[in-house]
């Protein structure tokens, strides 16, 4: 009777791991479990040091304006030194690139930790190891995407970045929650510790793969290198069309998520609790479009996930702003970051797989500086219109204006209804 249960048990785990590497084929390479493990720790950590560290810089200055300034100084190099950082990818292994970059930023976790915990941190300590980190995401972000294409098959890129874009959100929800409880316990000394920990996870799990690491030093001179990569990029009909709508969506949709707190106290009437609410289910979203690409992407088109994404996307947030009820927010909130994720993840995917090999890394730089590196400036606008005009009608604006480059791309341009993944 035992054996009978064992053998049923043995036979369930086997369906069980079939139908997960059916829905995520990613998951059937050793090397990318390996990072799949290892980002999804210290991604965890990560969102630990954004909530420390806005928490800190609230503590020490009380100020709003300190804590907008140093998220834009975290997110600033990736505006400037992306494109740099691509050149680089395309130049040196990916993997000891990535090494680098993530030892670095746990140097800098554990700096700020040590200097907490001494009681003797201060605002400009702050401010200037939030620059120097960005400058060292924005040679990590490209490095991080390419390196997708070693360690799985090409034919199952999409499902590595779907799953990903799941790893961030998942940290997403998972951190800040954690967060609250660390701090409370060791204080934001600890949790910035414990950050500078996590990279640990990435670092040993790097080293553990059994990949051949190549460099390509053909790309001697960085702007000719970054000169040539924006050429090849607006010179391909299909990425130029997918980078220019990316910029659109990062300054006048995705920045949307910038004023949430705001229009949480203002628009809601509600606290921190809510607002972690409203995080999760965003974050809930995303998650669930993580599954759908990763399950689906042998099936369905990219101009289909690409065309539903996109005015999911715009249609919740739209609608999101003709509400004070959290109980609707929420669902729309979900519905918003299924979207966004939808799309691009979808982009991210086309994109690599329409680049060549001695290039990826620079196109890729050019496509985080329009998802990532734009966000400075569609903070700034956000914020500047929602003084103004209000934050509901700033973020309409915001909708309607990428919906009109989307309805563009779609139907008057029609370019990426011949993608494929």
């Amino acid at each position: 009777m035992i054996d009978e249960i064992q053998e049923v048990s043995v036979g369930e785990n086997k369906n069980w791991l079939a139908l997960i590497k059916s829905a995520f084929p990613a998951l059937k390479y050793r090397n990318y479990k390996l990072y799949f493990t290892g980002q999804l720790i210290s991604l965890i950590g990560t969102w630990l040091q954004i909530v420390a560290q806005g928490w800190l810089v609230l503590t020490l200055t009380h100020s709003a304006f300190w804590i907008g300034t140093i998220a834009a100084l975290s997110t600033l190099p990736i505006l400037v030194f992306s494109l740099f950082g691509g050149v680089i990818v395309d130049r040196f292994p990916k993997r000891k690139i990535i090494i680098f970059t993530q030892s670095m930023e746990m140097i800098f976790a554990f700096l700020l930790g040590i200097l907490a915990i001494l009681h003797i941190i201060n605002i400009t300590q702050i401010a200037i190891i939030a620059f120097l980190n960005g400058i060292v995401v924005a040679i990590d972000l490209p490095a991080r995407q390419t390196f997708m294409n070693d360690i799985v098959e090409k034919r199952d890129l999409p499902s590595a970045i779907a799953l990903n874009s799941g790893l961030y959100n998942s940290a997403r929800i998972i951190g800040p929650s954690v967060a609250g409880l660390l701090i409370a316990l060791v204080g934001v000394g600890g949790a910035f510790i414990a950050n500078g920990l996590s990279f640990l996870a990435v670092i040993i799990a790097l080293l553990s793969m059994n990949i051949q690491d190549v460099s390509n030093s053909s790309n001697p001179n960085p702007l000719k290198a970054i000169k040539e990569g924006i050429q090849y990029s607006f010179s391909n009909q299909y990425i130029s069309i997918l980078l220019v709508y990316t910029c659109v969506v990062s300054i006048f949709g995705w920045s949307f998520i910038t004023i949430l707190p705001y229009i949480t106290s203002k628009t809601f009437g509600a606290g921190v609790s809510e607002l972690g609410n409203f995080y999760a289910a965003f974050g809930a979203g995303a998650l669930v479009a993580m599954v759908i690409i990763s399950g689906f992407f042998k099936k369905i088109k990219p101009f289909v996930f690409i065309t539903a994404g996109g005015f999911m996307f715009i249609t919740g947030l739209l609608l999101f702003t003709f509400t004070n009820n959290i109980l609707l927010a929420l669902p729309l909130l979900f519905i918003t970051g299924l979207g966004l994720i939808l799309q691009f993840s979808t982009i991210n995917s086309s994109i690599q797989n329409l680049a060549e090999d001695h290039v990826r890394g620079r196109v890729i730089s050019i496509y985080t500086l329009m998802f990532a590196g734009m966000s400075p400036i569609g903070n700034f606008q956000i914020g500047y219109l929602s003084d103004h005009i209000g934050s509901s009608s700033a973020i309409r604006i915001g909708a309607l204006i990428s919906a009109a480059v989307l309805i563009f791309m779609l139907y008057k341009d029609g370019k990426i209804r011949h993608l494929k993944f």
